[in-house]
């Protein structure tokens, strides 16, 4: 499935515009800082509940590289923010899914790889707090939400852009957890760092994420706080399911032991149990 960020000659409009299935589609939003296995969860979950997954971190990293690209450099002065608002109106931004596996495309040239790194990683810190960025944002995500449902993952998810979300998820970890998950997926990608290099690219994020003025990281009201320090993916996903089901008795039901049916959106169908990996926002 395609999810375009921007429709060509319009900015920043969907083109894909279904009707509802629902007049209040399932919708699980996922917050919390770096590397507590944010990305990892909500595509298995999202693929347990036959919705998409969307993951608004790759967004702000698109728009993140295309600042580094420009020479642009943290912090953001007025003008690098006036700036680099005026660079994610000028360039088309897309997400495709597919079976959890996002791609993600700025000008057509898939830059999926490129804005995984950590210096890209800072810098869609720093231009997600730039509220002209957001304000361009957070109405799409909004709007591929209700279109389609999904499990959406991000900073400010439950607190902004789905503060009635079907379930709120605020996910955490210890901090040498999560640097310790982050600098082996780093490894996996070819890239030498250590854990303290890593704990103090994300100590340097969290202040930047907790701190900004506009929609700052928090546990948003309503939300349900799990831990994942010392968790399997799946015992994780396990909780946030039992979550669901408790607050939508009226969208899900049981079927048998080891199966949750949503009548909306299929069967969901036990998985064998996996180490959480570094979340990709």
């Amino acid at each position: 499935m395609t999810i375009p960020v921007r429709q060509r000659r319009k900015p920043f409009r969907m083109s894909l515009c279904q009707t509802p299935e629902s007049t209040e589609p399932l919708v699980v939003a996922i917050d919390g800082p770096a590397g507590a296995g944010k990305s990892t969860v909500a595509r298995l979950l999202a693929d347990r509940l036959e919705i998409p997954y969307l993951d608004t971190g790759a967004m702000y990293r698109a728009v993140g590289l295309l600042a580094i690209r420009a020479g642009l450099s943290d912090p953001l002065g007025e003008a690098e923010q006036i700036q680099v608002a005026a660079l994610a109106g000028e360039h088309i931004i897309e997400l495709m899914s597919h079976k959890g596996v996002v791609q993600v495309t700025v000008d057509d040239e898939d830059v999926s790889e490129a804005i995984r790194t950590p210096e890209c990683a800072l810098m869609a810190s720093a231009v997600s707090a730039v509220s002209g960025v957001r304000s361009a944002l957070v109405p799409i995500q909004r709007r591929i939400g209700l279109a389609h449902g999904c499990v959406m993952e991000g900073r400010d998810i439950g607190s902004v852009v789905f503060p009635d979300a079907t379930l709120k998820v605020y996910l955490t970890a210890s901090s040498d957890e999560r640097a310790m998950r982050r600098q082996l997926d780093l490894q996996n990608k070819g890239i030498d760092t250590s854990v303290d290099e890593v704990k103090q690219q994300q100590h340097q994020r969290d202040l930047q994420d907790t701190s900004r003025a506009d929609s700052p990281l928090h546990v948003a009201r309503g939300s349900v706080v799990v831990d994942s320090t010392g968790l399997s993916l799946d015992e994780v996903v396990e909780r946030m399911l039992s979550e669901l089901q408790a607050t939508s008795k009226d969208c899900l039901d049981t079927n048998g032991e080891n199966t949750i049916r949503s009548r909306n959106y299929g069967e969901l169908v036990r998985r064998r149990s996996a180490p959480i990996e570094e979340e990709s926002s």
